[in-house]
């Protein structure tokens, strides 16, 4: 099925901004995702219209929600205007949109994120997910749940370059599994301060961890996660600190800008 977007929404910019792990280019207007259990080919057909290869029954239940649809992308890039270096990379970022991925998922993807390459987490994460995800066709799996997971031999496990993450991985599958309730309870939480406390709880889960999952598997937009990339930004063009109450409540988009322009600029 064909959509024509009138608001920002770009796959390139998408797929290289950090926040999702399935998202790949299949060719240069191609790129498939692999999310809540689905496959999703995407073609970019030009002038803002995308060929979606689902039934517009999928389309409405599952990625109208998952691409953020509802949300205004064009007026948040706007608000950057009076910056010149957040306006240049909100320039460079135009069709980033911040998705909506599941909260187990990104909670697994952003523990095997640290200190590694995104190529290595990509790898890392396929490689758990046809060990012990449901198979979705012949090429794709699902990602795994926490009983996938506990119930896979830990020799195998180690064996998808989890490292020193495997046992982190391991005690917040076990503590999931045991609260069948707790990503709904984390949801309730409104105050940003209090659920970043909360996610700290897990093990392995520090500040910059556990603000991406509350950015991309909360769906909390003024969390601002910062790596190296971030932190290089901040300190060569915001020495004197960054003003986070002039872009509430949209700091992870302007993150996000910040993220794909700078560091496409470095690499």
């Amino acid at each position: 099925m064909k959509k024509t977007f009138d608001d920002d929404f770009n796959l390139s910019v998408i797929a290289e901004s950090g926040q999702c792990f399935r998202f790949n280019r299949i060719d240069e207007n191609t790129y498939k995702v692999v999310a809540h259990g689905k496959v999703l080919t995407i073609k970019d057909m030009g002038e803002n219209t995308f060929d979606f290869d689902c039934s517009s029954d999928d389309f409405k239940k599952i990625w109208h929600k998952y691409f953020d649809l509802d949300t205004n992308y064009s007026s948040i890039r706007k608000s950057v205007k009076d910056n010149a270096f957040l306006c240049t990379c909100a320039e460079q970022s135009v069709g980033m949109r911040i998705l909506n991925q599941d909260k187990w998922e990104m909670v697994v993807s952003f523990i095997i994120s640290q200190r590694k390459s995104i190529p290595a987490i990509k790898t890392s994460i396929e490689r758990l997910c046809e060990l012990c995800g449901d198979k979705i066709d012949d090429e794709n799996y699902a990602f795994p749940t926490p009983v996938q997971i506990l119930a896979t031999p830990i020799n195998k496990l180690a064996e998808c370059g989890l490292g020193y993450r495997l046992p982190y991985i391991l005690e917040v599958a076990e503590k999931v599994n045991s609260d069948l309730n707790y990503f709904k309870t984390l949801e309730k939480i409104n105050d940003d301060e209090k659920l970043l406390e909360e996610l700290k709880k897990m093990k392995g889960v520090g500040d910059k961890v556990a603000s991406c999952i509350a950015l991309f598997g909360f769906h909390r937009l003024n969390f601002f996660p910062k790596d190296v990339w971030i932190n290089r930004a901040l300190a060569e063009h915001f020495p004197k600190g960054f003003d986070y109450k002039i872009y509430e409540p949209n700091n992870g988009v302007i993150q996000q800008y910040i993220f794909y322009a700078y560091r496409n600029a470095n690499r």
